[in-house]
């Protein structure tokens, strides 16, 4: 089965979230599975120099009107995967991020950029650009690559078939009616039933619209989504299309997330063995400037600081933690708002309080394996990773039971073999009762222990998820 993956990142090439890890691990898995995967993503700045080059460039022509484009052949070197990389230099040759500028705003022609990935999606998908490989399904991810189905509609072709995942409704590529010329798409493809949102263009609408089959990145989410609450006034579509709309959660490389190999952390150590991350606590402590007490109860934080994330219910509950003997770290960036106040708890209890704004991918593993509970009291999660990493690295996931938090994590107190804390609302309330529930648990260190071993025992590996796609796309390539 040969299966072409369109994709705005993919890790470790190019990452600003979740969409990078399953764009970079889902193919490789795949792979080992007999598929032939490709993956085609923009050519940003800096990528060809990172890339071992496979063939000669391969011209496209004028893609788009006025935009000309090449095809790049190309594997990663760390993986072997192979990548189809689209050279466009003065859509994709520029500073700042995949999405922004270096100041930190949207690129004003991301309609154009993202349309020229959908378009070359479905000119390999359908027009042989790629000598002697043709895919028998296409798999696009989110917004950016919404489009690709949409110009396979446009020109009848029924082959391949297509599939696309969304991994947050909540970007959806909206833009106004008047770029559909600059596009190459008819102004009949603009209703109800096209591409059209509340009177603008949607490239996440034209994606859940033509595509073949959809997936989401939890079961749960996939449930949420088709409701008036957490549709994103998507829900009518979603739920008439609920036949063909499935719920995959996503896995973690579990070699990179690995306690007993990681090179990021102070000390290895595995489920039958924890006393490397008492070492791994008492070294993240001084890295941190943290009181130095190892029967602190230490609580992490790894997040983008927006409201999705309810880094304002992690704020309500640190003088919960610190009243109860507790520490809390904090890594993350986002809204300058929530960056200042992070910073002001940080600077007021430095012995209990640590905050480090940005991203950091060694502290990040840090935090994870020196940290006793990780925080993640999201108002929405589609699927969710970083719990994912807390149980492999033997620290608590204290979450609200929502998207695919609900789906990985179970209460103890719900279970004999529970893997974290769950708690219902987005409430300051709930958020305490939680802290306090974790702390008691704590407290009572055979159980933690035992609760800890078996949290690290669970599989989210990506061959499991890889074996879910595989049967989908079975499904899809027989379906009507």
């Amino acid at each position: 089965m040969r299966v072409l993956f369109v994709t705005s990142e993919a890790h470790p090439l190019v990452k600003t979230g979740g969409l990078a890890d399953v764009s970079g691990a889902l193919p490789v898995a795949l792979t080992r599975l007999g598929v032939d995967a490709r993956i085609l993503m923009p050519a940003y700045a800096g990528l060809l120099d990172r890339v071992e080059t496979t063939g000669p460039a391969i011209s496209l022509g004028e893609v788009l009107p006025n935009v000309w484009a090449r095809l790049i052949p190309a594997t990663e070197p760390a993986t072997g995967q192979s990548l189809l990389l689209i050279d466009c230099p003065p859509l994709f040759e520029r500073p700042g991020g995949p999405y922004l500028n270096e100041y930190g705003h949207d690129w004003p022609d991301n309609f154009l950029r993202f349309g020229l990935l959908g378009r070359v999606g479905a000119m390999v998908a359908a027009q042989g650009v790629v000598p002697e490989w043709v895919p028998d399904v296409v798999h696009a991810s989110d917004w950016q690559a919404g489009l690709t189905a949409a110009y396979l509609w446009l020109w009848g072709v029924p082959r391949p078939r297509t599939v696309f995942t969304v991994h947050n409704l909540h970007y959806q590529g909206i833009f106004g009616r008047e770029i559909l010329p600059m596009v190459g798409l008819p102004d009949m493809m603009f209703g109800v039933e096209g591409l059209e949102f509340y009177g603008h263009v949607s490239y996440l609408k034209a994606g859940l619209y033509y595509s073949h089959f959809l997936t989401t990145v939890s079961p749960t989410y996939a449930r949420e989504i088709q409701t008036q609450m957490g549709g994103e006034g998507l829900h009518g579509l979603l739920s008439s299309r609920g036949a063909r709309l499935q719920g995959i959660l996503n896995g973690v490389d579990q070699q990179e997330w690995n306690p007993t190999t990681d090179p990021y952390i102070a000390a290895p150590f595995d489920a039958e063995n924890l006393d490397g991350k008492a070492v791994c606590k008492a070294a993240l402590q001084r890295e941190l400037g943290l009181a130095e007490r190892p029967d602190a109860p230490l609580f992490g934080v790894v997040s983008r600081f927006v409201e999705q994330k309810g880094i304002d219910l992690a704020l309500s509950v640190i003088s919960t933690i610190l009243d109860s003997g507790g520490q809390i770290v904090i890594l993350g960036s986002g809204d300058p708002g929530l960056e200042w106040h992070v910073q002001g708890a940080a600077g007021a209890r430095p012995d209990a309080v640590a905050a480090r704004i940005g991203y950091d991918e060694g502290l990040s593993h840090r935090i994870q394996a020196g940290s006793d509970a990780l925080l993640v009291p999201s108002r929405f999660e589609p699927c969710g990773l970083t719990q994912m990493y807390a149980m492999r690295y033997g620290t608590l996931p204290v979450v609200r039971r929502t998207g695919g938090l609900a789906d990985t994590v179970i209460d103890v107190a719900e279970a004999e073999m529970g893997t974290g804390i769950v708690f219902d609302h987005a409430d300051p309330g709930e958020v305490i009762h939680a802290v306090r529930r974790t702390v008691e648990l704590y407290r009572d260190r055979e159980t933690w222990a035992a609760v800890v071993r078996h949290a690290m025992t669970v599989d989210h590996g990506w061959d499991r998820v890889a074996s879910d796609y595989l049967g989908l796309y079975s499904e899809v390539l027989h379906a009507d």
